[in-house]
């Protein structure tokens, strides 16, 4: 039997978050944290560790609440980390998201300086999720938990977003969101695609081999082993652009919902393009066991049915012949929406900040999530289309265009405008729970 049947994860040590697709519905809540005092930062890592949720668990320590815990670089150097093994980590991650602005598209109004206070400063240390299955009960987690932390006074809540999944599961430009993950050999947890194969454990969790064969483990062994890589980023979707480009572009409402579709890859009930070309099909949308169950490259290597350039598959080639191995790019995505959805309809701006806060979970920063926001999402180069960017979410400046392949004559779109602004992120590492302790457990 292969090496891939064999492979057994530490899943009683590795925070839920990483593996664990998350509910629907469900609300969730982002905390900032900054340590003034080091001795009050590792209390409040092994306060933590007890309540954090493994990937082991059916239960929560905190009954339907889940909760993750992640830190930044200059978190893990307030806890008093020696440098030594700090320099073990990955060098993006040393560096934070702030200092990798230009290499992400993080450009003009999306650039650091126009950041929510405090991302992407060195006030932010520790980055706490917590999800439950709706707001009242988030809440009531939140006050139950919130004398632990307000009674280390060296450990101050510096930044908090709310945020939420529907139950509809879509996000706020109306798509269904959510549906595609990844199969890590060991983890117990089926893949959303039956025909992708899955991937090495190496390529989320650190410590296990990875499709390339090696092993990447931050030093000493008990802080890395069973850790990951997390990235987060707050999105701000102009929702009223977006709907007014769509109407602007297109010549009836059926024509307007095939240029949303062909945009992203999918009909806004989640039915990819790849099987349902013509029309929208919401029963397929809706399941889990189809709805992400094709391929690209035999059925159409041109993009004529799902373009190369749209959302999904520049965020996921599948087998399409592009640059790139896209095995060795795949990620762990989540997204939670934020903010109340802009009513149906409605085509002029209302003020209201909304938007999606988007999580990466992997252990290569560089080859995943970087190479993918940076290659992928904001290039074209890799399937043949210039420097052609995402359509949705790519770094636009208002002179960039989308090319929907078409017998006889392709369309495309002009003067593509920013839909989506970043407002702040970071790069966390998220340790297992052993790690949280050993922190607990560090003395000067």
């Amino acid at each position: 039997m292969s090496e891939r049947t064999h492979v057994k994860l530490q899943l009683d040590d590795i925070q839920r978050g990483v593996l664990s697709p998350r509910p629907t519905p469900y609300a969730a809540t982002y905390i900032l944290f900054r340590i003034d005092d080091r001795e009050h930062g590792r209390e409040l890592m092994r306060r933590a560790s007890a309540v954090a949720t493994s990937a082991a668990d059916t239960v929560s320590p905190l009954g339907e609440t889940w909760v993750s815990i992640a830190l930044t670089y200059h978190g893990l150097k307030a806890l008093g980390v020696a440098q030594e093994w700090l320099d073990t980590f990955a060098w993006e991650f040393r560096q934070g998201m702030a200092a990798r602005a230009n290499a992400l598209g993080d450009i003009g109004e999306s650039s650091p300086e126009n950041w929510e206070s405090p991302l992407g400063t060195s006030d932010v240390h520790v980055v706490l999720v917590a999800l439950a299955p709706d707001s009242t009960q988030l809440e009531a987690a939140i006050d139950h938990a919130r004398p632990a932390y307000d009674a280390l006074t060296g450990v101050t809540a510096i930044w908090r977003q709310n945020c939420h999944a529907l139950p509809t599961e879509t996000e706020p430009f109306g798509y269904r969101d959510g549906i595609s993950h990844p199969a890590v050999e060991g983890s117990g947890i089926a893949g959303s695609n039956p025909l992708e194969t899955p991937l090495k454990a190496g390529e989320f969790v650190l410590g296990y081999r990875d499709e390339l064969g090696g092993i990447q483990t931050p030093q000493p062994d008990v802080l890395g082993r069973n850790g990951t890589y997390v990235v987060f980023r707050k999105l701000h979707q102009r929702v009223a652009l977006f709907r007014r480009y769509l109407k602007d572009n297109s010549t009836s409402p059926d024509d307007e919902e095939l240029l949303a579709a062909k945009i992203m890859g999918r009909w806004r009930s989640g039915a990819p393009l790849a099987l349902s070309p013509s029309q929208d099909q919401p029963g397929l949308g809706a399941d889990s066991s189809r709805n992400n169950a094709f391929l690209f490259h035999q059925d159409d290597p041109g993009g004529f049915t799902t373009p190369g350039g749209s959302h999904i598959r520049r965020g996921n080639p599948r087998d399409s012949s592009v640059a790139g191995e896209p095995r060795l790019h795949r990620m762990i995505r989540r997204g939670t929406a934020y903010g109340p959805p802009l009513p149906e309809g409605v085509l002029e701006d209302d003020g209201v900040d909304r938007g999606l806060m988007f999580a990466f979970v992997g252990a290569h920063l560089g080859r995943q999530f970087e190479f993918v926001q940076s290659e992928w999402m904001n290039d074209g180069v890799f399937f043949g289309s210039g420097g052609a960017k995402d359509p949705l979410a790519g770094s636009h400046d208002g002179t960039g265009d989308f090319t929907i392949p078409r017998r006889p004559v392709r369309r495309r779109l002009l003067s593509l405008p920013r839909f989506v602004v970043t407002r702040g992120g970071e790069y966390c590492f998220m340790p297992g729970l052993a790690a949280l302790r050993w922190l607990g457990d560090l003395t000067d």
